[in-house]
């Protein structure tokens, strides 16, 4: 068989639906300034899709340090990767900072969160390890343990007593090879918007010991009394040995980094492959990320806006009935039951007849039957939109509870 025919016969659960959701429900195009309302097919939506935590993206001291480093520095500079050529007095003061921000003894700088975190898996692991890790864990952590060819044991998502058993096994496995105990989960996970039960993990360390990897992506400058992140609002960012987050969301940039023990700091900035085969972060971004950070942690008027829209916009949903499950941090997902068509219609009616955008979610990534919405509330937003939003899913809930949705569904199938 040609290695490309399969591929015409199955397009994958979701590629399966490309051509009738392209442009729209899939690759969409958001135009205008970055903010809480923006242009979606030439028209002004309320915009709950985009992670600018702290509606740093399009703050006019950002703008400026953005601009005047591009004018002063360029893209291209610094050239080569950082252990060859690209290791600059910003790039090592941006790791100062974040390690004293984090409560860390040193920080590594990561070009992208995705990869990094994939290869920081990668090189910590050998094949006499073991690692255990929650069921939930992002897309770009299970890249990472694909790559490991030692054991791998997942335990279901934030079930101390799963983690107990699989951790018990880990032990057993571990006497047999010699190896170590890596344990991996997130701060916050991006999807249900619960926190990682670090605490709880935590109290096994001393029986088990075992190395924590904790990818607080979401965490990362909207939890904690500083904006530290879920370690810090749970009281274990000690116990944390390798404490991990992006610039993606809270600091609405690029990049990312990884916090820990200088010696382990060290191993990794030697052999993370991602980042020493890798042209080193762009000055820009490097400099406008130390901007960033220092509005992170110097103005706490931005966390706070952010929880006042966070709490009146779940507080709102919940008080109308609304399913948000066991959120603990800002990410707000509304579940509702229906099919994927149903909720193609939903979605459709919500961005054309109620000027509301945000991102939808259906099997395979979750079960067959739920829909979920997951609305990320933004320092940026105001009480009107989270007025008119939650109206528009008071009128949606209403007419999929009816069945007006499961009629026009009927229309709709994959190509």
């Amino acid at each position: 068989m040609d290695l490309f025919a399969k591929f015409l016969e199955d397009r994958g659960p979701l590629g399966k639906w490309s051509r009738t959701a392209h442009g729209y429900y899939t690759f969409p195009k958001l135009e205008g300034e970055l903010g809480s309302r923006m242009q979606f097919q030439g028209k002004e939506k309320i915009v709950w899709s985009v992670n600018n935590y702290l509606g740093l993206g399009n703050h006019p001291e950002i703008r400026k340090v953005d601009e005047e480093a591009s004018r002063d520095w360029g893209l291209a500079y610094p050239m080569g990767s950082r252990m060859m050529s690209g290791e600059t007095s910003y790039h090592e003061k941006l790791e100062q900072d974040l390690a004293e921000f984090v409560d860390k003894e040193e920080v590594l700088l990561l070009n992208f969160g995705y990869q990094g975190i994939m290869s920081i898996v990668d090189s910590l692991l050998t094949r006499k390890d073991i690692v255990v890790y929650d069921k939930d864990c992002h897309a770009c952590i299970y890249d990472g343990i694909r790559m490991h060819i030692g054991k791998r044991l997942p335990f279901e998502h934030n079930d101390i007593e799963s983690f107990e058993k699989q951790i018990k096994k880990a032990k057993i496995f571990q006497e047999q090879t010699g190896g170590g105990i890596l344990v991996i989960t997130e701060g916050v996970f991006g999807m249900r918007g619960d926190q990682g039960i670090l605490k709880e993990i935590v109290a096994f360390k001393k029986e088990y010991g075992f190395r924590m990897l904790v990818d607080d992506a979401h965490g990362f400058g909207t939890l904690g009394a500083t904006g530290a992140g879920a370690g810090e609002e749970q009281g274990v960012q000690d116990d944390i040995d390798l404490y991990f987050s992006t610039f993606a969301k809270s600091m609405a940039s690029i990049g990312a980094f990884v916090g820990g023990d200088s010696e382990v700091i060290e191993f990794l900035r030697y052999n993370l492959r991602s980042q020493i085969f890798a042209k080193s972060l762009p000055m820009p971004l490097t400099i406008g990320n130390i901007k960033r950070l220092e509005m992170l942690r110097t103005r706490p008027e931005f966390k706070d806006k952010l929880w006042e829209n966070a709490n009146n916009l779940q507080k709102g949903l919940r008080d109308r009935g609304f399913d948000l499950g066991n959120t603990s941090s800002c990410v707000t997902p509304v579940y509702m039951h229906g099919s994927v068509e149903e909720a193609m219609v939903l979605v459709k009616d919500l961005r054309d007849n109620y000027d509301i955008f945000c991102s939808v979610v259906v099997y395979p990534v979750i079960p067959k039957g739920m829909i979920l919405l997951r609305l990320i509330p933004t320092a940026a937003h105001n009480q009107d939109d989270i007025d008119q939003t939650i109206e528009a899913f008071t009128a949606i809930s209403e007419k999929l509870k009816s069945g007006a949705y499961a009629k026009q569904a009927e229309l709709i199938k994959p190509e």
